[in-house]
């Protein structure tokens, strides 16, 4: 009788959680923003960063460059969240990571390069031990690319 209870309340705290309501990223064309996770039950706030991005790729340069500035004025957090048309954005030192939710499986974006850049996982060249040692390039440059990071 004991075991049923507890599975009974089991399900039930189960189907509770299950009612809780996700966090939607805004689908905003274009625009880029920083996620900055609110205090226990408050729910996320959504700080534009910019406006016309293109693709998710620069959204998330443009979350580096927000990183690496709070980095240099003397900032500890080593990670940022952002989102870009519904999609979660999560930088850190490993690289970019994207998800559909904020809480579930993400997705490896881009990878740093030995120097710290961030390139797509496949341009990047590996040593057997996994390190990264360098990223392959076109031969001719596209003069309508941004610079790298």
């Amino acid at each position: 009788m004991k075991h049923a209870a507890l599975m009974v309340m089991g399900a039930g705290a189960l189907a509770l959680a299950a009612c809780e309501k996700a966090v939607e990223a805004p689908f905003d064309r274009g625009v880029c923003y920083a996620v900055e996770t609110g205090a226990e039950g408050e729910p996320p706030r959504f700080n534009k960063v910019a406006d016309n991005q293109p693709q998710i790729e620069f959204c998330a340069a443009r979350l580096e460059e927000v990183r690496l500035r709070f980095l240099r004025m003397g900032g500890s957090r080593q990670e940022i969240t952002g989102s870009y048309q519904g999609q979660f954005i999560f930088i850190d030192r490993g690289g970019v990571w994207i998800s559909r939710t904020l809480d579930g499986g993400r997705f490896n974006f881009m990878a740093r390069t030995g120097d710290g850049r961030l390139a797509m996982p496949g341009a990047i060249q590996r040593a057997i031990d996994g390190t990264p040692i360098a990223v392959s390039s076109n031969r001719e440059p596209d003069p309508t690319a941004p610079p790298p990071l």
